[in-house]
C-alpha cells in the first residue's frame, strides 16, 4: 500500500509529452472510451444466453447460478428482481416445498414488523423449472432480498448474501453503467494514497489494455495463455523484460499487479506499446495467434524505441526498481538482494 515514504517520483516532463502523443484524451474521455468499449463487448456477446455481460433491457430474463441451483431473475425498471422460491430453494437445506416455506416466511416477516413487505413484492411471468410454462412468480429486488435472507436460519444464508452483493447488485450496476467499474478503480487507488497524476496514468493504461484485448478477442485470440504470450511480446519489445522478469526486477510477488507499481513514465510506454499493437492489428487485419504476435512484437519494438530515445536524452533508465511497496518490505528486498550478491 502506498505511503508517504513511497519511492516513485512525481510525474515527469517526458511523461507529459509522451502521454499527450499516445493518449490524446482527457481522463474523462478515457472513462468514456472504457464505457464505450465495454458496451460494444456486451453487444457482441448478446447471443450467449448465460453470459451476464450481455446487453439488458426491460423484461429481460436471466438464470443466475448459485452453486448447484438456478435463480430466475427479470429486469424491471432498471433493477433485477429475483424469484423468491428459487432463493429459498437455494438457501434452505433439504427444502422440498419452497412455496410453502415462502408462505410461512411472509407471516414471520410481518410479525417481525416488516409491514411494507407486500408493497415490495412484484409478480412477473417466468418459465417454470419443471415444464417451462410461463407462470406468475413472486419476486423481490436486491435490497428486500437482503432483508428476507436475514430471516432465514441457514448456513447458506451468509454465502448467498456475498453472492448477491457480487452478482446480483454490483455487477448489474456495472452492466447498466460501465463507467461505475472504472470510477470504482479510481476511488480505490486514491483511497490507497496514490497521487492524482499517477491515477491519471493508471486509468489511461487500463483503457489501452481494454482496447488491445478487445482487438485480440475479435481476432481469434483465446483469453488466458495466449493473452499472456502476446502481453509478454509487447513487454519484451518495450522494456527488454517479460512480465515475470519485470516483477522480479521490481521485487514483486506473483500476486502483485505489475502496473500498480510502475512509474507514470513506465505506464506511458505500456500505453504506447498496447495502443500501437491494437492499431497494427486493425490496419493489418491480423488474424490468429501468429499474425497478432507479429503485431505485438512490432508494437513493443516501437515503444522500446521511444524508451531508448528518452533514456538517451535523460541519461537514466526508464525501467526502474521503484515500486509502491511499504518501505519495510523494500528494505527486506534490498537486504536479500545484497546477501545474494
Amino acid at each position: 500500500m502506498p505511503r508517504k515514504d513511497r519511492t516513485i517520483e512525481p510525474i515527469d516532463a517526458e511523461f507529459d509529452e509522451l502521454a499527450e502523443s499516445v493518449v490524446g484524451r482527457t481522463p474523462q474521455e478515457a472513462i468514456d472510451e472504457f464505457a464505450r468499449i465495454t458496451q460494444e463487448e456486451m453487444k457482441n456477446e448478446a447471443e450467449q444466453p448465460d453470459n451476464l455481460l450481455k446487453t439488458v433491457s426491460e423484461g429481460d430474463f436471466r438464470l443466475v447460478p448459485f452453486r448447484r441451483k438456478q435463480i430466475r431473475s427479470v429486469l424491471h425498471e432498471n433493477s433485477w428482481w429475483f424469484s423468491i422460491v428459487d432463493v429459498i430453494a437455494a438457501v434452505v437445506e433439504n427444502e422440498t416445498r419452497p412455496g410453502k416455506y415462502w408462505v410461512d416466511l411472509k407471516k414471520k416477516l410481518v410479525k417481525e414488523g416488516f409491514f411494507e413487505l407486500s408493497d415490495k413484492i412484484g409478480q412477473f411471468k417466468m418459465p417454470s423449472h419443471k415444464d417451462g410454462s410461463m407462470r406468475l412468480t413472486d419476486c423481490i429486488e436486491t435490497e428486500t432480498l437482503f432483508r428476507l435472507i436475514q430471516s432465514i436460519p441457514s448456513p447458506k444464508a451468509e454465502p448467498f448474501r456475498r453472492w448477491l452483493a457480487r452478482v446480483g447488485y454490483e455487477r448489474i450496476l456495472e452492466i447498466q453503467d460501465p463507467e461505475i467499474a472504472i470510477k470504482r478503480a479510481i476511488s480505490t487507488y486514491k483511497a490507497k494514497g496514490y497521487p492524482d497524476d499517477w491515477v491519471n496514468a493508471r486509468i489511461h493504461s487500463i483503457v489501452s489494455r481494454k482496447e488491445v484485448t478487445r482487438e485480440w478477442k475479435n481476432r481469434g485470440i483465446e483469453e488466458g495463455f495466449e493473452y499472456a504470450l502476446l502481453t509478454d511480446a509487447i513487454s519484451k519489445g518495450t522494456f527488454d523484460l517479460k512480465t515475470k522478469e519485470y516483477k522480479k526486477y521490481k521485487g514483486l510477488a506473483g500476486s502483485h499487479n505489475l502496473r500498480d507499481h510502475m512509474t507514470p513514465l513506465e505506464l506511458a510506454l505500456v500505453m504506447l506499446g498496447e495502443t500501437t499493437t491494437a492499431e497494427l492489428a486493425r490496419t493489418q487485419d491480423a488474424q490468429g495467434f501468429s499474425e497478432n504476435k507479429e503485431a505485438a512484437s512490432l508494437g513493443g519494438k516501437i515503444a522500446g524505441g521511444a524508451r531508448k530515445n528518452i533514456e538517451s536524452k535523460t541519461g537514466r533508465s526508464v525501467v526502474t526498481e521503484q515500486n509502491f511497496l511499504p518501505a519495510s518490505k523494500q528494505m527486506k528486498l534490498r537486504r536479500a538482494k545484497e546477501i545474494k550478491e
